[in-house]
């Protein structure tokens, strides 16, 4: 039996109410200075050692050393032009790494026994690999026996949802570098895979873009092993930038900071496994320094390196609580970073975990038993009355952006389809597996009410949501069986050729010069098109369009808060949710002795705003030149 009562979300830890409140002078207690003496190891500890100048590229030059109880250092890559990023194995004896036999071999991982001998390629072939780690037991029903595998960011030769190259995403493997598979499908960077207790993937996620209000963040996503059930696992906190977490018996530990360093290093936050969204505490100031690499020992506390917020000194490895912010210096060495320290010490395996994924379904399927169920304040904001239909939108990326802009998103967005939603807010879909969609939640005018960004299902993979947007640490009421879960899924693997693409280019700009240009010629004050078909012509009405100071003709990504929209329709279309909006009247276009638009040029006008108001199917963060 499942409870689907609503709980509550007030958690208390160790004394902290948490999120919402924390006693200041707790609060500020945790400050302790820490001690300066550099003391014995219990255990012996692997790190990296990198030359603390001259760093073109985070890694070059450097090497792993074993540093034992007694404090004898051995180098353990000798052999490796470059190598970082140790890992341990659950029994302690193997490490993984990534490494570079020359300065012109690509980042590739590596497994060696733990003192450094019989060391053997894993990802041989595949271009750049870093940040490997070690997964729990995989099995499915109809395999012999289980089987582990090792999980590795891959750098793809494409460019990011931002337009820049080349990006970084989640690949597994096994053991003997077969079945290589992708895990992750967001079309932006993936970074610092690590494996929590009950088996599931954490990692750090680039946000969205366009009216992605996080755009440019990096938040904790969790995944399991096989790449299902990719999810947020925690963004809350003041920092933008959210990485190298690990996880102890309670806790999620992180490193955070509001602006990206050249080493990603930060002040340490965490949250508590049990409510990672609402239980977010910091556990030391940007005052204290800078602190990288964080990693779990067996007694609670951490060996993570530290050095100054200025360029004065180097990285050297301390032993921290978390619970009191108190650390002290276990080994430094002044000419080298000492940077991702590991205990060489044996740790208890992650869960295993069954997968369900089979490569012989190209497709997966997605449902919700309910959009009204959402963490708007509102609670009849996406109802019945509001909430008519759902758009589905397939996002892929260009090998190479468009040689007219400059560093622009190299996304196309595509539509799916767009599909009914049932009477209860229901919706059961079949999509194409491991392909990165968009849902878009749309009123009766077709305008997006709220938007999902950059999920999929895996082959064979059935995945849920309660709501739109819902408040994922509580449970949904306890209802009927949602209606569209009583029938067949509604197929939309539709072929690449007949998914639709709605831009400038070839939408937009000839509805702007058959029913537009006649008035915004060339002598408006303020938005000025042409009736010209040239390609210059159409950047002339772009830049127009686009270009102008944000939210005055339109908000990429959002139509029902873009003026131009308002303009059409002639009222405001914005919603409870969104920003209040100024009190001037809506003036009506195009006026009266002009040729009013069709509804469906209207509504290919909405399409492309929702979609990101693509020039060429490309959004445009840079402006054209």
């Amino acid at each position: 039996m499942v409870y689907l009562g609503r709980k509550r979300r007030a958690e208390t830890v160790k004394g902290l109410c948490c999120p919402k409140t924390l006693c200041v002078g707790l609060f500020l207690s945790l400050w302790i200075p820490p001690l300066t003496a550099q003391l014995p190891l219990d255990q012996p500890i692997v790190l990296t050692q990198l030359p603390a100048s001259g760093q073109s590229v985070w890694g070059l030059g450097g090497k792993i050393i074993l540093l034992t109880s007694n404090g004898a250092i051995r180098v353990l890559t000798g052999e490796f032009q470059s190598a970082c990023d140790p890992e341990v194995s659950f029994d302690a004896k193997h490490i993984l790494f990534a490494g570079k036999k020359t300065a012109a071999d690509p980042w590739t991982i590596y497994e060696m026994n733990a003192d450094g001998s019989g060391y053997r390629p894993i990802t041989a072939g595949l271009g750049d690999c870093r940040n490997p780690c070690y997964q729990s037991a995989m099995f499915t029903l109809n395999s012999p026996a289980p089987w582990f595998q090792v999980a590795f960011v891959q750098e793809l030769a494409q460019p990011d949802l931002f337009g820049q190259s080349p990006i970084r995403t989640l690949y597994s493997c096994k053991l003997d570098g077969s079945e290589v598979r992708r895990l992750t499908y967001t079309l932006s960077n993936c970074l610092n895979p690590s494996m929590m207790y009950d088996g599931r993937l954490l990692l750090s996620c680039q946000r969205g873009i366009g009216a992605d209000p996080k755009a440019g963040r990096y938040d904790l996503f969790g995944v399991n092993l096989d790449g299902t059930d990719f999810a947020l696992y925690s963004a809350a906190g003041p920092a933008r930038f959210r990485s190298m977490a690990c996880s102890t018996s309670n806790r999620v530990i992180f490193v955070e900071s509001d602006s990206l360093t050249g080493d990603g290093g930060g002040s340490l936050g965490s949250v508590t496994i049990r409510r990672p969204l609402y239980s977010y505490q910091p556990i030391t100031k940007p005052s204290d320094g800078l602190f990288h690499s964080p990693s779990p020992l067996s007694d609670g506390r951490l060996l993570v390196s530290h050095r100054s917020n200025n360029d004065s000194d180097s990285y050297a490895v301390v032993r921290l609580n978390p619970e009191t912010g108190r650390y002290e210096k276990v080994f430094d060495n002044p000419e080298f970073h000492d940077i991702q320290a590991r205990a060489l010490v044996a740790r208890p395996e992650p869960d295993g975990r069954s997968s369900v994924v089979s490569e012989d379904d190209k497709t997966g399927k997605l449902y919700c038993l309910n959009v009204a169920i959402h963490d708007l304040k509102d609670p009849q904001a996406l109802g019945p009355a509001s909430a008519k239909q759902l758009r589905i939108i397939e996002g892929t990326v260009r090998q190479a952006a468009n040689p007219a802009f400059g560093s622009n998103s190299s996304v196309e967005r595509r539509i799916l389809g767009q599909i009914d939603l049932e009477k209860d807010g229901s919706f059961n879909i079949e999509i194409p597996a491991a392909t990165p969609i968009e849902l878009q939640i749309l009123d009766d005018s077709g305008m997006a009410l709220r938007t999902c960004r950059w999920i999929w299902a895996m082959n064979h993979e059935q995945r849920g949501c309660i709501g739109c947007h819902e408040d994922p640490e509580l449970t949904p009421p306890n209802e009927k069986l949602a209606e569209a879960l009583t029938r067949k899924s509604t197929p939309l693997a539709i072929e690449p050729e007949q998914r639709r693409m709605v831009d400038f280019r070839t939408h937009v700009g000839p509805i702007l010069s058959a029913k537009c240009a006649t008035c915004h010629d060339q002598r408006h004050r303020s938005l000025k098109f042409t009736g010209d078909s040239t390609a210059e012509a159409g950047r002339v009405a772009y830049q127009a369009m686009v270009t102008a100071p944000a939210g005055k003709y339109i908000t990429p990504g959002q139509a029902r808060t873009s003026p131009l929209v308002w303009r059409i329709v002639g009222r405001k279309t914005t919603r409870s949710w969104d920003p209040p909006t100024d009190s001037r009247t809506i003036n009506p276009m195009p006026p009266k002795n002009a040729p009013p638009l069709s509804k469906e040029e209207i509504r290919t006008l909405v399409e492309w705003i929702d979609l990101g108001a693509m020039w060429d199917g490309m959004i445009l963060e840079d402006q054209p030149s």
